[in-house]
């Protein structure tokens, strides 16, 4: 717990200072239905030890969980190493690093991990990071926009079978900036795009397509054909990808004739634990060519009046984003923390482990599916699936949900409000975190609940 020192008497003499009776001052603009009188749930007075302990309990009713929802934010086994390098104190109260002569280390951080995500998804240059998944594909959206110059209609097509939630978050940001973000239907017997869903789109001017991959419900887009589908029309690609299942799978970079134009998605797999939702940290790459229509901030490598290998801030300076309407991007400050975890985790693991971790994801999938289905619980579209499958039922997601909590099992993600064409529709995750018998126990719970 952080010590405050500021005495009654430190308060007054600071607020007296800068004019204010009292620090509630400070907050005037705030409407006041806006303001709560006190914490509902947050006992009105303690004491530091009370707090600890109270704290402590809380803290401790999230152990021993059993989780098996995924939806974006998943759980991987995270190496002692990571946490203990990357929260030294060099790492951990460093800021972002301005002035590259007091900032080698952290800056090669950075760099590290860019090299590593173009390596990752087969493209050219990696940007330093975004604030999470769902804000880079809005970024995307945006880049997409300002590079593609062969569209002028701001047109963007989204297939449903992209995360929810970042297609909200798209919406969020582009809808006053006269950009269309248009749904596109899946086939609900596969449960991915195709090309007969696009085939409305075949003569229209279309800004940039975003493929999923995997997408919502674990299943593999058939990113090939997508891809040169949208290369064909001069419209840009925007992969949202998995970075622990490109271990595996082909590289954005290499779907379809060229590759896409523009891939991002959520670190969060690499090192970072869930923590409850976050902070987390979202990635970017495109093509070289790209590179000055990139958001945020990159580092490049170069060499000092020695002749010595050092590393500097490139291309975006932070006095570029603060221009207002005429800024890049208002993305300023990378998620330095989770990167340098996220940096640390791919190189403790390296190539090999990363193709280690997602393979056993797939096992574990294949042995989930094989369970579900002998317990005759209906698997929605015959396909293969990673992290993710959805099961459908005759009974209420929630009350599914609400359950097995009881029995401190996290049964997965509810999809019925977001696809309510599939009826009561469930997602449930496996990662390399659970074992056989722990997918015996919750399919067991789970059949009995139905």
């Amino acid at each position: 717990m952080p010590f405050i020192p500021h005495t009654s008497d430190d308060i007054k003499t600071m607020l007296d200072a800068i004019g204010v009776e009292k620090i509630d001052d400070l907050f005037d603009e705030i409407p006041e239905d806006l303001i709560i009188s006190e914490l509902q749930q947050v006992p009105s007075q303690m004491n530091e030890m009370q707090v600890s302990r109270f704290i402590k309990d809380k803290a401790r009713t999230n152990n021993n969980l059993q989780c098996f929802a995924g939806a974006g934010a998943y759980e991987h086994h995270i190496p002692a190493a990571i946490w203990q390098l990357a929260t030294r104190g060099e790492f951990y109260t460093a800021y972002t690093p301005y002035q590259a002569e007091v900032s080698q280390g952290s800056l090669q951080v950075i760099y590290e991990f860019q090299t590593m995500m173009a390596k990752l998804t087969g493209m050219e240059v990696s940007n330093a990071s975004m604030y999470d998944g769902a804000s880079a594909l809005a970024e995307a959206a945006l880049m997409a926009v300002r590079a593609n110059r062969k569209s002028k209609t701001k047109t963007i097509l989204v297939p449903k079978t992209v995360n929810p939630v970042y297609t909200r978050v798209l919406n969020n940001i582009v809808k006053n900036q006269n950009i269309k973000v248009v749904p596109v239907d899946y086939d609900t017997a596969t449960g991915k795009v195709s090309l007969d869903n696009l085939s409305a789109f075949n003569e229209d001017d279309i800004t940039a397509l975003v493929i999923p991959q995997p997408n919502h419900f674990g299943i593999f887009e058939d990113v090939d054909a997508l891809t040169d589908w949208a290369k064909d029309k001069n419209t840009f690609v925007i992969a949202v990808t998995n970075p622990t299942s490109l271990a595996l799978l082909k590289a954005p970079g290499q779907w379809g004739k060229d590759g896409v134009d523009i891939c991002i998605g959520e670190g969060q797999p690499l090192g970072v634990p869930l923590s409850s939702g976050g902070p987390y940290f979202g990635f970017m790459t495109t093509k070289q060519k790209y590179i000055r229509n990139m958001p945020g901030r990159i580092v490049g490598q170069t060499t000092d009046l020695d002749n010595k290998r050092g590393y500097t801030l490139a291309f975006q300076a932070r006095e570029q984003h603060i221009r207002r309407a005429k800024a890049t991007s208002n993305i300023c400050t990378n998620q330095g923390l989770m990167v340098t975890g996220a940096t640390i985790y791919m190189a403790l693991l390296g190539e090999q482990g990363l193709k280690q971790v997602a393979t056993a994801c797939m096992q574990n999938m294949s042995y989930l599916k094989e369970k579900l289905k002998q317990a005759d619980i209906k698997v929605l579209f015959d396909s293969p699936n990673f992290h993710e499958v959805a099961i459908q039922t005759n009974t209420s997601i929630k009350l599914i949900i609400d359950a097995l909590a009881k029995q401190d099992i996290i049964a997965g993600v509810d999809l019925s409000e977001n696809y309510p064409e599939l009826g009561n529709v469930m997602s449930i995750c496996v990662t390399e975190t659970k074992t056989h018998d722990d997918i015996d126990t919750y399919v067991d719970a789970l059949k009995a609940v139905l």
